[in-house]
Order: structure tokens, then sequence, then C-alpha cells
């Protein structure tokens, strides 16, 4: 017991030790699939939302009271779609009723983006025809609006996207992965297809000089994109120098594929000196050699992908629980969990009797449906009864 509160007070006094290293308090790092998720709907309107001294259009309000809108639900969130001199209530719903939208859809869509108005009847109609090019009929594209109506009406550089649309048809993505891409995505489309273009070129060629063949390309690239289509966000130069920081740090060209791979390209929304400062941080918490670090985060990509600030909360998280640093560096992927994952995992172990302090981080480990096998394992052990009550019984005469 005391040699077990020793080691756990060695472990905490190196993650202090490594804070005081590493942590740098002037350094914020967010989630980057957020940070890029916020740029999918970036502010891009020529509408004031300054609600000081204006009065609200009352021939709007009127206008959405007859179909049902909750207007104080609008005025919340809002309030400076009501106050435009210029609205196109009427306009909006009947083209979203020629698409197949019932009074109370049409009501849903314009009470989650009542900015969608302030558009004109034509920019609809030309946003209706650019979704077509990728959905089967208008059945499947009012079901999309009514889902994500912020990427519908978020129009802007029209010719861009439909310039965008046909590329990724050319290039072979399905169409359900570009009508996710809409929706999910949108900010990918804005760019001039000669960046998209670019990218795409600049990934094919690194692939084939990291030693990847002509062959698998195609489904390389595609795959790569399904998973992530913020890559297309990136540039050739930061597409250029995360590779070479990888080759610098003695990652073979088939690691580095491989990286790419376990990451989904994610690790192109990253800098060098971010990956840098996480590696530094976890040797030092792990004390290795540049060779055992290397093969460390081969294991657990997420080393080089989250920031100290992340990978520190998580360490102390699992110290806390009573863990040591040796058991997390045998079984690293735990720090891809959160401390909250953490925790309530330990907590349902725990009631089965399991001691995480003595045994393997890998029932601890893996995705939610991961964690429920190792779990059903653990409690069939433990309520299988000793014997074998349908064993035929020997009784000697």
């Amino acid at each position: 017991m005391l040699r077990g509160a020793a080691h756990g007070a060695k472990d905490a006094f190196t993650l202090l030790l490594t804070r005081s290293q590493y942590w740098n308090p002037g350094w914020n790092f967010s989630s980057v699939w957020t940070e890029v998720a916020k740029r999918s709907f970036p502010i891009r309107s020529s509408y004031t939302t300054d609600t000081k001294s204006r009065e609200e259009n009352k021939e709007t309000i009127e206008s959405l009271h007859r179909l049902s809108v909750d207007v104080k639900k609008i005025r919340r969130l809002k309030e400076w779609v009501l106050l435009q001199d210029v609205a196109y209530v009427k306009e909006i719903a009947g083209i979203l009723q020629e698409m197949g939208a019932d009074k109370t859809a049409v009501a849903n869509i314009l009470e989650r983006c009542p900015e969608a108005i302030l558009h004109t009847p034509a920019e609809i109609n030309s946003q209706r025809a650019l979704w077509q090019l990728v959905c089967q009929n208008e059945n499947q594209l009012i079901k999309l609006i009514e889902q994500f109506p912020e990427s519908f009406f978020t129009i802007d550089c029209h010719e861009n996207q439909k310039a965008n649309i046909l590329f990724f048809q050319e290039l072979g993505l399905k169409n359900h992965i570009i009508t996710r891409f809409l929706t999910s995505a949108p900010s990918i489309f804005y760019n001039p297809v000669e960046k998209t273009r670019n990218v795409i070129e600049t990934l094919q060629r690194n692939y084939l000089s990291l030693g990847g063949s002509d062959a698998n390309m195609k489904i390389w690239i595609l795959k790569l994109l399904s998973q992530n289509p913020f890559i297309l966000l990136s540039t050739s130069s930061t597409i250029q120098e995360n590779l070479e920081f990888l080759q610098k740090n003695d990652f073979t060209d088939h690691e580095v594929l491989q990286l790419l791979s376990k990451l989904k390209g994610f690790i192109f929304q990253l800098t060098p000196t971010t990956m840098q400062k996480s590696m530094l941080f976890s040797q030092n918490v792990f004390k290795c050699s540049d060779q055992e670090l290397k093969q460390l985060v081969l294991k657990c990509p997420a080393l080089l992908y989250y920031s100290v600030p992340v990978l520190e909360e998580r360490l102390e998280g699992l110290l806390k629980e009573g863990i040591s640093v040796a058991q997390i560096r045998e079984t690293p992927m735990v720090l891809e969990l959160t401390t909250q994952i953490v925790q309530y995992r330990i907590k349902k172990l725990s009631a089965l009797g399991y001691d995480i302090k003595s045994g393997t981080l890998e029932s601890l480990n893996g995705t939610k449906k991961d964690f429920e096998v190792s779990y059903g394992k653990i409690q069939s052990k433990k309520e299988r009864p000793i014997f074998n009550p349908v064993a035929p019984i020997n009784i000697e005469d």
C-alpha cells in the first residue's frame, strides 16, 4: 500500500515537473475540429445586425405570424432579422412549399434560420439548382434543408460552390458524400476551385513520394477527404511543412503514411511547433528515448495530435485515479479518452470488483462499443459459476 502511494506521488511529481517546463499560460489550444467546424459558417452577410434605434418590420412580423412561425424565438436569438427594411417571407415560404415542405416544416426552417427571408427568390432558386446537382430529387433536398437550414441558406461564392461540386464529382466522390460536405463543411466550397485542386495535387504528389502506389492513390485520397473534408482548408505549404517535420523526426515514409491514415488528415490542421511541444512533453513524462517516443506516437497518434494542456489534463486525471505512468506508457491509447469518460469507465469496472490500478488499461481503452464488449466479458467472468451445473456427475457404486 505504501509502495503504491509512493509510486503515485512520484508520478504526480513527474507531471508537475513536466508542467513547469512545457506549460505556456499564454498558449491556448482548442479542438482542431471545433475550430475548423466554426469556419463552416462564416458571417458573410451585408445586412446589419445593429439593433439600436431601429424598429421591427411590421410587415415581416405579420407574414411570419401567418406562417405560424414563433416570432418570439427569432426576436430572442436573431432580432436583427426582424429589423431589415426588405424581406421575402412569402416568396421564400412559397419556394420551400414548392419543393415539398409542409406548413410545419416551413415554420421550423424559418425559426432555425430566419436569415433565409433576407435572400431574394432568385438567390434561393440558384442555390436550389446548385444542390440539385448532387441530390437525387427534391424530396431529398427538402429533407436536407429541414435538417441543415443554415448550410443551405449560407449563400455566397455561388460560382466557386458550383465549380467545386463539379470538381468533386470529377474526382470520383459520390454524390451522397458531397451532400454531406455541403451540410457539415460548407466552407470548403467557398474557395476557388484552383485552390482545391492544388491541395489535392499536393496530397497526391506526397502520397506517391512517400511510397504509395498509383493503383491505391485515388482510394486513399477519397477516403481521406470523406473522413476529413476540412483538409481542403489547408494550404499546400502547410501540408509540406508538416510532412517534413515528421521526416525530420526520423519517421520513415511508410510510418508517415501510417500516421496520415490514423489521424485522418487532421495533422494538417496542426503546426510543427505544436507537434514538437506535444512530443517533448510526452518524452519528458515517459522518460523515453527518441526511438521509444516514435514508437509510442505510432501506437498512439494522440501524443502528436493533442496539445500539451490537453495531454496534461488527461494524464493528471489518470494519475488521480491511481493509475501509474508505467501503465499509461504500456497503453498510451487511453490518452485518447477524456477525463470524464475515464472516470465513468473506472467507476463501472470498480463496481464489478475490477482493480484498474493493478490490472491492464486495455479494459478501459477503446471506443464506447469496445468498452462495452470488454465490460461484458468481465461481467460474464464474474457471474460465471465455479462448476458446470449440466456436467455429468460421476458416482462410485
